[in-house]
């Protein structure tokens, strides 16, 4: 199965960016696995923030396809150890389906369209972080889910 990361806008600052495709590179010795920019909606400024979430749902819904597993990254999601998030990756990756779509959205979050079209909503904390932060952090913790299913000695419980 492929695992896509996907997110709204480019990320910013570029040391994030580094270390997104650090955690890409890494992930890519255990499976097939892709980051996806979404644009940015133009003249966003000038849309209410549940305006500019369904715009950015329809951009998202034009690019999904049918059998794809969408798992949105939202702080009202569940929380997961990294033991844990390893073992429902496993159950993920074992199961039907060509994608594995994780999605970070913008800055406002997600619309009640993509919430019910969603498979699955993981929190990273429930402490809140921004779109630009939760992209390394969750990269990390996917790459942290493959080593241990692999065995290998990157996490240290």
């Amino acid at each position: 199965m492929k695992v896509a990361f996907w997110q709204i806008g480019k990320t910013r600052p570029d040391y994030f960016a580094q270390a997104e495709q650090e955690y890409a590179g890494r992930l890519k010795r255990y499976l097939p696995f892709e980051i996806r920019v979404i644009p940015d909606i133009r003249k966003a400024g000038k849309l209410s923030p549940e305006a500019l979430k369904e715009k950015e749902a329809q951009a998202v819904l034009k690019l999904l396809q049918e059998d794809d597993f969408l798992v949105l990254l939202d702080e009202r999601g569940k929380a997961f150890s990294s033991m844990a998030f390893a073992k429902w990756m496993e159950a993920r990756l074992s199961g039907s389906g060509r994608r594995l779509l994780f999605l970070v959205g913008g800055a406002y979050g997600f619309s009640e369209t993509l919430r019910q079209r969603a498979h699955a909503t993981i929190s990273l904390s429930p402490l809140t972080f921004s779109h630009q932060l939760v992209r390394p952090v969750f990269l990390e913790q996917l790459y942290r889910a493959m080593s241990i299913l692999h065995n290998e000695p990157y996490h240290n419980p």
